[in-house]
C-alpha cells in the first residue's frame, strides 16, 4: 500500500541576526531555490516537524540555536506535478511557519537527494529567489519582525 504526505508541513526560515538568509536549490528541480520546508511524518506536530527537516536538510540541529514557532500558516494548492505523493483528492497543503537564528552563515551538510548547493543572500535577494509564493511570505514576515525589533 503506498504511504501517501500528509498536507501538514512546516517551513523554516533560517537567518542571522542581520538577515543573511540560508536558501537551498532542489535537487528535482533545478532552479528552484527554497528554505527548509517538509510535511509532518506520522503522529509528530509541526513543530517537531521544523525540527526534525531542519537537521535532515542542514545537519543543524535547531534547538541549538534561536527556534522560534511563528504561530502562523499559509494554505496553498500543491503544485499538480507533485499531488501523486499525497492522497487522491488532496490539493491543498498547510504550511505552518517557523524562524531559526544563527550567530553567523554556518556550513551546511546538505541532503543530496534533496538539494544541489545552497547560498547566504539577504532577505531581500531571497524573497526574489525562492519560487514559491508562501516562502516569499515567510521572507516578508521575516523583514517585518525585524523592523518591529529595531
Amino acid at each position: 500500500m503506498k504511504k501517501f504526505k500528509t498536507p501538514v508541513s512546516a517551513l523554516v526560515l533560517i537567518h542571522t541576526a542581520d538577515l543573511q538568509v540560508l536558501i537551498m536549490e532542489r535537487a528535482d528541480k533545478a532552479g528552484f531555490w527554497q528554505s527548509v520546508t517538509g510535511s509532518v511524518e506520522g503522529d509528530e506536530t509541526p513543530y517537531q516537524a521544523a525540527i526534525r527537516e531542519v537537521f535532515e536538510e542542514t545537519g543543524l540541529n535547531a534547538l541549538e540555536f534561536d527556534f522560534q514557532d511563528w504561530q502562523a500558516s499559509n494554505v496553498y494548492e500543491i503544485y499538480p506535478h507533485w499531488r501523486h505523493r499525497y492522497a487522491p483528492g488532496v490539493v491543498e497543503n498547510r504550511e505552518h511557519l517557523f524562524g531559526l537564528q544563527l550567530p553567523s552563515p554556518l556550513p551546511i551538510q546538505l541532503a543530496p537527494n534533496e538539494h544541489v548547493r545552497y547560498e547566504w543572500v539577504d532577505w531581500r535577494e531571497a524573497a526574489q529567489r525562492v519560487f514559491s509564493w508562501t516562502n516569499v511570505d515567510a521572507l516578508k514576515r521575516l523583514g517585518e519582525r525585524h523592523q518591529r525589533t529595531l
